[in-house]
């Protein structure tokens, strides 16, 4: 992602969108209380501190089939409202024996749960949970098919640092964009980072307007006014990497000189000015893909595009295999947001304090990039990081856990990709480079972080590295010696 500074948001706001009351229908058929299946109860909340009820605990996520069909806002309308109706089929693995367990939702409202198809009770909380309780136990280690019919208003939901993230209603569509925990805004989910699965999008919209999801688009039909779009995302991802973006957008297909298909999304009513440097930027697609992949390795998915919408939420966000820009895709945004693709997105997060290994990589990317293109050295780059006097607040984040409200911050970015750059000068480039690709191969397609990291730069270079990351990601002062 890229921050406000370069575009960037933080957290939740817990019941940002108020969940209305229980329906009848939420009072499914099932077991007497007295009669409960055995077993165990599924946390609520993955784990991280950071975001204490976003995802959840007792199971693990193999695939998401999404069916949506969604009204965007009327001409001229008051306020931004659409209208989402889904039905979510899960399918998920539990780690021990579950009697009850939790979902993420926040702000759409379930109509029925399924389990293994038969009707499950289930309650919904205002603070995210979608709890619910199945006729009989599930059993660990087996493959078991949760649905979910769901509905209600869109709106324009806003995290911790007011920023807009989620379902965003727009008055042509929906920007979809959930990192770091908005996914539970526009499908049922369990919202942390290190669950990753499989996804299917089945959207039906307005004719006449265009679904830009993850993967490969399967089909498209029109019947009776509205168009349905299929995409397929069988990559393993991320829930905040989901996407399901809508607009008036003009498609355009490409390939990589080494094959991948690149599906780009440009809005039509973009300015002619952000029109022409989105153009020019998203050009040079297959070139900074070869570029990272002499880097980093093979380009890790099937699929690569980007989306540009002229509407705002105030910052990039590297959507799997479709990266999100706000009004404007410019070159190092473009380049920051294609080098996620390997390092954030198939090198997934651990948990959130260890974001300086998305952000830190994918800024030094973009400084590889410049210097490639005949602009300021990653040399020069760090000595600018450098040249921050001690006394700044920039020096005073913890990089490794800079708590859920410095996630975004400047010295993720910079003192991340500085630390890298700190990295190269002491281990020589063989060494470095061969790091960036033993992080890609060991970890791509599973979640990793601080801790996996350093010990795989220590295995790789042979050297005692605690006290250059001791000093640079640990300590909340200005490096002087490592």
């Amino acid at each position: 992602m890229e921050t406000p500074r370069r575009l960037g948001i933080a957290g939740l706001v817990l019941g940002a969108l108020l969940v209305p009351a229980l329906s009848p229908a939420q009072a499914a058929a099932g077991p007497d209380p007295a009669s409960r299946p055995q077993g165990v109860i599924g946390g609520a909340g993955g784990g991280d501190p950071y975001f204490p009820l976003a995802g959840n605990r007792g199971y693990d996520v193999q695939h998401y089939a999404l069916d949506l069909d969604y009204t965007p806002p009327r001409p001229a309308p008051a306020r931004l409202v659409g209208r989402l109706d889904g039905v979510a089929k899960i399918r998920l693995v539990p780690t021990q024996r579950l009697r009850r367990f939790n979902l993420d939702l926040r702000g759409l409202v379930a109509g029925s749960v399924t389990v293994d198809g038969r009707p499950a009770r289930f309650r919904q909380t205002l603070d995210n949970e979608l709890v619910v309780t199945p006729r009989s136990s599930m059993s660990p280690g087996q493959k078991h098919k949760v649905v979910v019919r769901y509905g209600g208003a869109t709106g324009r939901p806003k995290d911790i640092e007011d920023a807009l993230y989620g379902w965003v209603t727009t008055r042509d569509g929906a920007m979809v964009v959930s990192e770091p925990d908005g996914s539970a805004t526009w499908f049922p989910v369990n919202d942390t980072p290190s669950d990753k699965a499989s996804y299917r999008f089945k959207v039906t919209v307005p004719k006449g307007l265009t679904v830009a999801a993850n993967g490969l688009l399967e089909s498209r039909r029109t019947r009776k006014g509205r168009t349905t779009w299929v995409w397929d995302a069988p990559d393993q991802m991320s829930s905040y990497l989901a996407t399901a973006t809508i607009g008036n957008f003009k498609m355009q297909r490409s390939t990589t000189p080494g094959g991948v298909p690149v599906i780009d999304f440009l809005d039509r009513d973009l300015p002619a000015a952000k029109r022409a440097r989105s153009k020019a930027s998203l050009a040079l697609t297959g070139e900074m893909v070869a570029f990272f992949e002499e880097r980093f390795g093979r380009y890790p998915f099937v699929s690569y595009g980007s989306i540009v919408d002229d509407n705002s939420v105030g910052y990039a966000l590297e959507t799997q295999t479709r990266s999100f820009f706000s009004r404007d895709a410019d070159e190092a945004t473009a380049a920051h947001e294609l080098a996620h693709q390997w390092m954030g997105d198939h090198v997934g997060l651990r948990r959130w304090a260890d974001i300086w290994l998305n952000e830190g990589w994918a800024e030094y990317a973009t400084w590889l990039w410049t210097e490639a293109r005949g602009g300021t050295t990653a040399q020069q780059a760090y000595e600018k990081v450098l040249a921050r006097k001690a006394s700044d607040k920039f020096w005073t984040t913890v990089v490794s856990d800079p708590g859920r409200l410095g996630i975004f911050s400047d010295a993720i970015y910079d003192r991340g990709a500085a630390t890298l750059h700190a990295l190269r000068q002491r281990v020589g480039d063989e060494l470095f480079f061969r790091l960036a690709k033993a992080w890609v191969a060991k970890y791509g397609g599973r979640s990793a972080g601080t801790r996996e990291f350093r010990r795989l730069a220590e295995r790789v270079t042979g050297q005692d590295l605690d006290p250059l990351f001791d000093a640079w990601v640990v300590a909340p002062t200005k490096p002087t010696a490592w």
